[in-house]
């Protein structure tokens, strides 16, 4: 078992402990390459009624207009201003809208490849689908972790070695955490 999680797991595990790296020394990500562009306009016919923004009409057209990607993350509105959000990794994209007239400005930020990798890892404006890589990613860590554990007990030659460095380990862990707390 121990033997076969390892290797179902392997990418992932490389994945996030090459992006764990990145993310504990930002300074190694040989500067950061991230645009910024700005736009204005004004929304077409329909998008309120009622002085009610119709966020999907709203969002849909900034998105097929500007290319925007990632999901609508945040929207709200009252009477004089409209914002809406969009999230993606490294990716955010914001439209402040004027609520008489329909004029609006979009930011939008996109950041580099690193950027993209670190907010896998944290699973930040990722979606659903990737928060269960990173929960089944954990698991099998945990499986792994535990089978190897089990698997140095049972060999007579290294259970010492191993119980001896399972403490040994767990005390150093230890101590780091009430130094980090």
């Amino acid at each position: 078992m121990h033997l076969y999680a390892s290797m179902v797991s392997l990418l992932v595990v490389l994945f996030f402990a090459a992006t764990g790296i990145a993310l504990n020394h930002p300074e190694w990500t040989f500067g950061s390459a991230e645009t910024q562009q700005t736009y204005t306009g004004t929304l077409p016919a329909g998008w309120q009624s009622d002085g009610r923004v119709d966020w999907l009409r709203t969002a849909e057209t900034l998105r097929a207009k500007y290319g925007l990607k990632g999901s609508v993350s945040e929207h709200r509105s009252d009477a004089q201003q409209a914002s809406l959000s969009f999230r993606a990794p490294a990716y955010a994209a914001d439209a402040s809208i004027q609520m008489k007239d329909g004029s609006y400005v979009l930011r939008v930020v996109r950041q580099g490849p690193v950027a993209v990798l670190d907010d896998l890892h944290r699973g930040r404006d990722s979606g659903a689908a990737w928060a269960w890589v990173i929960d089944l990613s954990g698991g099998f860590l945990l499986l792994i972790a535990l089978t190897g554990f089990a698997l140095s007990l049972f060999l007579r030659k290294t259970r010492r070695a191993a119980v001896l460095t399972a403490l040994v380990g767990a005390v150093l862990v230890g101590i780091l955490m009430l130094r980090a707390g």
